[in-house]
């Protein structure tokens, strides 16, 4: 995937995070023709999401369904193939060798893309090592970003802390897909490893998923419009 192949406003994702169908419906309208691509995560896709995905999807918006699928080969491999049904452009799972496989299988024919999230942006490396894990961030981000590659998965999620590091393992082959993005004189709210949009896309990051800092924006629109300016500067 070259970079220029994607246009600078299309490489915003603003992550609909919010309680209910209504909220996010009032989100887009607000949004309007400004954003071309929203992600549905957890909150919203228990809420009734699913069926706004396709709805969105039938209205040339693209959809980012970020489930973090993750269980027995054969249950990843049917859940992958409903997802694909919706119109969705990217679905994550965890970067684990098993679910990334069945996830490529699965996906084939389709236009949908899986995206391995290798370590979440509010983990540290005192996180992982309570988990029990022995490598640090970096260490463990790098690991999987190649088992992903093995596997054919067709990009990363990372933090874009690992964006530069990333993009010499994978070069333009796999799309780098980067929550924790703050502009500047943002809160940091629950992430740990985040990143302005300019320097975010500077290290190689070729989407951008920004929620609270939009949607909480005194005018979301303006907001939006503002980080997709950012992106433009920095890709220019």
């Amino acid at each position: 995937m070259q970079r220029a192949s994607v246009a600078p406003r299309d490489r915003l994702i603003v992550a609909l995070d919010l309680p209910a169908i209504a909220a996010a419906e009032a989100m887009i309208e607000t949004l309007g023709d400004s954003v071309n691509f929203y992600k549905i995560g957890y909150q919203l896709a228990y809420a009734g999401g699913l069926p706004l995905a396709k709805q969105l999807a039938s209205r040339g918006k693209k959809v980012f369904l970020d489930l973090k699928m993750h269980d027995i080969g054969n249950t990843v491999a049917r859940g992958v193939e409903s997802v694909a049904n919706l119109g969705a452009t990217f679905l994550t799972v965890h970067a684990y060798p098993q679910t990334m496989k069945a996830a490529v299988e699965a996906r084939a024919g389709s236009g949908l893309k899986i995206l391995a999230v290798t370590v979440l942006t509010s983990y540290d490396d005192g996180d992982l090592h309570a988990a029990g894990y022995r490598l640090n961030v970096a260490d463990l981000v790098e690991a999987r970003a190649r088992q992903a590659q093995e596997f054919g998965v067709d990009g990363i999620v990372s933090s874009p802390e690992e964006a530069a590091a990333l993009r010499k393992i994978v070069g333009h082959q796999m799309n780098l897909v980067t929550p924790g993005i703050r502009p500047a004189g943002s809160a940091t709210d629950d992430q740990k490893r985040i990143m302005t949009p300019a320097r975010a896309i500077s290290a190689g990051a070729d989407y951008l998923v920004v929620g609270r800092p939009v949607m909480e924006a005194g005018d979301p629109k303006a907001a939006a419009e503002a980080i997709q300016g950012e992106i433009a500067r920095a890709l220019s």
